[in-house]
């Protein structure tokens, strides 16, 4: 019934030094590529004929190997189709229409990439069924704080109908506190609206003799160009979720959006959970551990924790909130709190590596991760510390807040810097 499709289009750059090795949807949250959430959710959908993957990335060996892979374990065709410019998700559902459409779909979903979410996309087709008309389209929305509502997509929508009345995109004044998730339903009547707004781009452009040329009319923004002329139209309707959802813009939402899938895997994958066994490591709270890891004993793991392929953990060693990514080593009676440690990195004997959480406030029920800059007042913000990949840390020493790039070796302590 209906064709999904989830752009890939961040080009990740506030994800480095991690997405240097890896595009930033397949780096791992709670044990699996970051897409992968979005392929399982759109996997269980009646009736989902196929996904496609879109995004401006180079296809590579690990983008190639996760799509053989994921086809095989979900039995559905998956394809990725590969943007000649970043065209935003608007322009780019545009420019590959015609393969959207080839397989004579009712309706598709359209997932960014860069979220995190219990993904109830099945709920979004019942509610269109039972708000608007067949050829209406569904945004998915939740509730935020007044002051963070600010950073994302504001909706009003009638009490009512649901219907979006007004749509702004990162408002400057308050506007509402439901905001957009980045998670919608279409029919293939939206291409009508964003040809329009290709036509008026082109428009304009031919006017606009003294444009340098990089400016594209094909560069569609979905939110601003086309969901701020839709609202109040009769066309577009929201569904509000009170399940969990988190932007993925920074390594430091990984942690916090690892700990929101290890949670749900409670009901929907306990399987993937550590126990405690006996003669294995101590478990606390939700643990992801994969079975070609090598985990001492006497180690403590947990809560959110996620132990990636290959890792080796040994005695003693203390893990918490914290992402430990393949081919690792964690030496004897290390502490790591708070830190992502990238691929085939090494700490030595008695560091501690810990860094700061940028957690939404746990009193306000409605708080959103911030995202975060790096710097505030020329000084870099105390945040997550991370390990690019092959980073050697020695043993005994200290690295608080940091930052390290790819195939560093440290010989001393540090704490908020950024180890070029």
């Amino acid at each position: 019934r209906s064709a999904p499709l989830t752009p890939l289009c961040s080009a990740g750059t506030r994800f480095r030094p991690l997405s240097f090795e890896v595009p930033k949807p397949l780096f791992p949250v709670a044990g699996v590529p970051m897409v992968q959430h979005h392929i399982e959710a759109c996997a269980k959908v009646p009736g989902m004929k196929e996904i496609l993957l879109m995004g401006f990335y180079q296809p590579n060996e690990a983008l190639s190997r996760f799509l053989v892979s994921a086809q095989q374990e979900f039995k559905i065709p998956i394809r990725y189709l590969q943007e000649y410019a970043a065209l935003g998700t608007g322009g780019g559902i545009y420019h590959f229409r015609d393969q959207i459409l080839s397989g004579g779909a009712e309706a598709f979903f359209v997932l960014n990439a860069d979220v995190c979410s219990e993904f109830p996309l099945q709920e979004m087709l019942e509610f269109r069924q039972q708000h608007g008309d067949v050829h209406s389209f569904v945004i998915l929305g939740t509730t935020a704080n007044r002051t963070q509502a600010l950073n994302y997509g504001c909706i009003v929508a009638n009490a009512d109908t649901q219907e979006v009345q007004h749509y702004v995109e990162k408002p400057s004044t308050f506007v509402s506190e439901i905001i957009n998730c980045g998670i919608y339903l279409f029919t293939p009547a939206i291409f009508q609206h964003i040809g329009e707004v290709f036509q008026r781009n082109q428009q304009e452009l031919a006017l606009e003799e003294s444009s340098n040329g990089w400016q594209r009319a094909e560069v569609i923004r979905l939110e601003q160009d086309v969901f701020t002329a839709l609202a109040g139209s009769g066309k577009l309707y929201v569904y509000k979720t009170d399940g969990f959802w988190s932007q993925i813009k920074s390594a430091g939402s990984a942690i916090y959006a690892s700990r929101l899938y290890l949670n749900q895997y409670s009901k929907s994958h306990p399987e993937r959970l550590a126990q405690n066994k006996p003669g294995g490591p101590v478990i606390r709270g939700n643990v992801y551990i994969h079975p070609t890891a090598s985990i001492d004993s006497t180690a403590v793991l947990g809560p959110n924790v996620s132990i990636g392929e290959g890792v080796t953990v040994g005695a003693g060693v203390r893990v918490r909130e914290s992402i430990v990514l393949h081919g690792a080593s964690l030496h004897d009676h290390t502490c790591v709190l708070n830190t992502i440690v990238g691929w085939d990195s090494t700490i030595g004997r008695w560091a501690r590596v810990e860094g700061t959480p940028s957690d939404p406030n746990p009193n306000d029920p409605y708080a959103k991760i911030d995202s975060e800059t790096l710097f505030r007042d020329g000084r870099l913000t105390p945040s997550i510390t991370i390990l690019g990949c092959s980073v050697t840390i020695p043993a005994e020493v200290v690295i608080l807040n940091s930052i390290v790039l790819p195939h560093k070796e440290l010989s001393r302590s540090y704490k908020n810097q950024i180890i070029l």
